[in-house]
């Protein structure tokens, strides 16, 4: 690294950014940013997360769609630490691309979402991510969002 400064975004952060909560916040922290350019954003998968009741109760598998939200979570954040601080905006999925699920998450997984901007115009990004849980990738996809005024 060339002398650049790697910042993260504590759940103090994130909860003050995003307009989600518990039991759909799918990021418990935000390691390694570089701006709006990259991101890991980081899960603790817990037994105790209402999903588990019924996805499924005696093979608890975290569904494939909150991997993707916390894909997305992650990349919002990136996007909205650069926009305009003074007025409450709100993020939304615009797209989701190329998703392939490789292996599942379960309960005690610590799974890290690395994002990647792929591009940006006006209010929109688009970020390329994985999942991972100890460096195997379990998922991968494009998501693009789009910010609003709230």
């Amino acid at each position: 690294m060339s002398g650049e400064t790697i910042e993260i975004a504590d759940i103090r952060e994130i909860l003050r950014l995003l307009p989600h909560r518990y039991p759909f916040l799918m990021i418990d922290r935000i390691i390694d940013i570089r701006g709006e350019d990259h991101g890991i954003g980081i899960k603790n998968v817990t037994f105790n997360e209402p999903h588990f009741l019924g996805h499924f109760p005696d093979n608890p598998v975290m569904p494939g769609v909150l991997l993707i939200e916390g894909m997305a979570q992650t990349a919002g954040v990136l996007c909205l630490r650069r926009m305009d601080a003074g007025s409450r905006q709100d993020v939304y999925f615009l797209t989701i691309d190329k998703a392939k699920f490789r292996k599942p998450a379960v309960p005690g997984d610590t799974i890290a979402y690395h994002v990647d901007k792929i591009a940006h115009r006006r209010n929109m990004w688009w970020y390329r991510a994985e999942a991972k849980v100890q460096d195997v990738l379990i998922a991968e996809a494009e998501v693009g969002a789009v910010i609003t005024e709230a």
